[in-house]
């Protein structure tokens, strides 16, 4: 039987298995195997016309099978499948750095400061002066930020503009190391770019605090040679993509979910975009942010090194760039694992004939908004919620959270059925009773409310912000995370 390596958000389907062996001539086989062997993991990788889901990419002993016919590929009991999901081409920099360099200077304290690049014959005076006129452009100083403005300020880039608009919370020092526990509160702008300047006051440092828009993406990224993707959902995503392919600038991507990273490089000339890897982007919850999801504090880290270095090969036109390669990282196994990209030429936006040329509405594009509108009628307060208990109204509370996550902090009367879980576990519900589904922030209640709409439950209802408004409103001893 062929191996069948499941990503960790569709490990959820597949009982928490990470590998699992099928039976099957051809990857439809062995695919259709599997789904019979997880009945739920079926609707994640094919649509109601039985076609394999855009948003998830199956590999064949690490090679790119998408554009053959993958379903009739053959399989042995040798091979090992690969499916990857989405998880939240530009000219080379280097060809236009020397014009800039020919009248760029080091001073005698930046040539001390960068000695041990100036020794490298790969970097040099030439390779230094080239960082110095380089601009880089980096969207958030959060996770993948703040490694990222750390290296990047460190090695000399002598223009980087910092995207954010969001504040400093307790929730983001065990990862976003460019943060420390007194700026809590701060902007992270403000955070962002005095431990940059500490690090290198020669840098040259721009703020934009925005939101990254399809309104403002152009005018924010014009001035830059390359943009480094630091976000954390897939409207931005997609924007920083179609912006960068438009724009003909490289777009350094990178990406974190609990144990797992991916990390390479779009929009570089000749090679794929993040379109031609992920057509369409996931549907609304099926991979949780780090907010809900988590993710081990370190990995950011790693991501953000190589997105760093990346960078900074791109600038210097060394080595062998991560065009048409996407490296993931396992950091509980620590194996890195190199899988083979190639352009779509049927690309809506960088293909032979695109016919996305211009910004688009991303949050209707990935189906946010639609996704975060729950019925006035289906919601109910922390504080409606204790009320109810307290007068002894008889319905169900019913927590999808992960066990994990009740050990930290959870209201004694709710019944805990995780979401991955609630599926097949419905019998265990009476259907004519009122039910009140509750999570961390009330997003993945909204989507146990919709399973629970589809199995014939009629009397629902979300708790709205969660057990972290249950916090706020009802119990302020109740820890939050």
């Amino acid at each position: 039987m062929a191996k069948i390596l499941i990503p960790t958000p569709l490990r959820q389907f597949t009982e928490k298995q990470n590998t699992v062996e099928a039976s099957g001539a051809t990857v439809g086989e062995v695919l259709a195997s599997l789904t019979a062997q997880f009945p739920a993991l079926k609707q994640q990788l094919y649509s109601d016309q039985g076609k394999l889901r855009s948003y998830v990419n199956v590999y064949l002993n690490d090679e790119d099978i998408r554009y053959i016919d993958k379903e009739a590929t053959t399989v042995t009991d040798a091979d090992t499948l690969s499916i990857v999901p989405s998880i939240a081409g530009g000219a080379p920099v280097a060809e236009a750095a020397p014009a800039r360099a020919e009248t760029a200077t080091l001073t005698k304290e930046e040539i001390l400061r960068y000695s041990r690049h100036l020794i490298m014959p790969e970097v040099g005076m030439e390779g230094q002066l080239k960082l110095k006129q380089a601009k880089v452009l980096l969207v958030g100083t959060g996770g993948l930020g703040a490694p990222l403005g750390l290296y990047l300020a460190a090695a000399g880039i002598g223009r980087i503009g910092l995207v954010d608009f969001d504040i400093v919370d307790h929730t983001n020092l065990h990862r976003q190391v460019i943060h420390g526990t007194k700026d809590v509160g701060r902007k992270k702008l403000d955070s962002a770019i005095d431990r940059m300047r500490d690090i290198n006051p020669n840098v040259q440092l721009d703020r934009h605090e925005v939101a990254l828009t399809s309104e403002n993406a152009f005018e924010v990224m014009k001035d830059y040679d390359i943009v480094v993707d630091g976000t954390d959902n897939f409207p931005t995503r997609y924007l920083v993509n179609d912006a960068c392919v438009i724009l003909k600038k490289p777009n350094v991507y990178g990406s974190i979910f609990r144990f797992e990273g991916q990390a390479t490089v779009f929009a570089y000339e000749g090679g794929p975009c993040y379109r031609c890897l992920y057509p369409e982007p996931p549907p609304p919850g099926l991979v949780p942010s780090c907010a809900e999801g988590g993710v081990l504090g370190i990995l950011p880290g790693m991501i953000g090194i190589i997105q760093a270095t990346e960078t900074v090969k791109l600038i210097l036109g060394i080595g062998q760039p991560l065009v048409g390669r996407l490296v993931l990282y396992d950091a509980l196994d620590m194996k890195f694992r190199e899988l083979k990209l190639r352009r779509n030429p049927e690309c809506p936006v960088c293909g032979d004939h695109p016919t996305v040329t211009k910004l688009i509405d991303y949050e209707q594009f990935c189906g946010v908004a639609a996704a975060s509108t729950v019925p006035a009628s289906g919601e109910i307060t922390a504080a409606e919620v204790k009320a109810k208990i307290d007068r002894g109204d008889k319905f169900l509370l019913l927590d999808v959270r992960e066990p994990h996550e009740a050990l930290i902090c959870r209201i004694s009367e709710a019944t805990l059925i995780p979401l991955g879980e609630l599926a097949k576990r419905v019998s265990e519900l009476d259907m004519t009773g009122e039910i009140v589904a509750h999570c961390k922030s009330g997003k993945r209640s909204a989507q146990a409310i919709e399973i629970l709409k589809v199995a014939g439950f009629k009397n629902l209802r979300n708790m709205t912000g969660g057990i972290l408004a249950w916090s706020d409103q009802v119990d302020r001893t109740m820890p939050k995370y």
